[in-house]
């Protein structure tokens, strides 16, 4: 199995197991931004990018697009906005 089908297989029994839809769940997008901060910032801030994503679009804040380009941006700026 490969690591994309492995993740979409995971999130899909974590998602039954908490009663969440994963209808508009984009895996792909998740592990991108959570690839970009692990990179841009540091590799806790990944669980910590998506946890806050959710969060927000489960509020209601935002949605999915826009949290994860959002985040993306912050992260692939961090490095100017926050050097050491």
């Amino acid at each position: 199995m490969s690591d994309t089908t492995q993740m979409e297989a995971w999130a899909e029994a974590l998602a039954g197991e908490l009663g969440i839809d994963t209808a508009g769940v984009d895996v792909e997008q998740l592990l991108d931004v959570a690839r970009e901060a692990a990179h841009a910032v540091a590799r806790p801030a990944a669980p910590i990018t998506t946890f806050l994503i959710g969060y927000a679009v489960a509020r209601g804040d935002v949605d999915l697009s826009e949290a994860t380009g959002t985040a993306t941006a912050l992260a692939r700026g961090w490095v100017e906005e926050m050097p050491g």
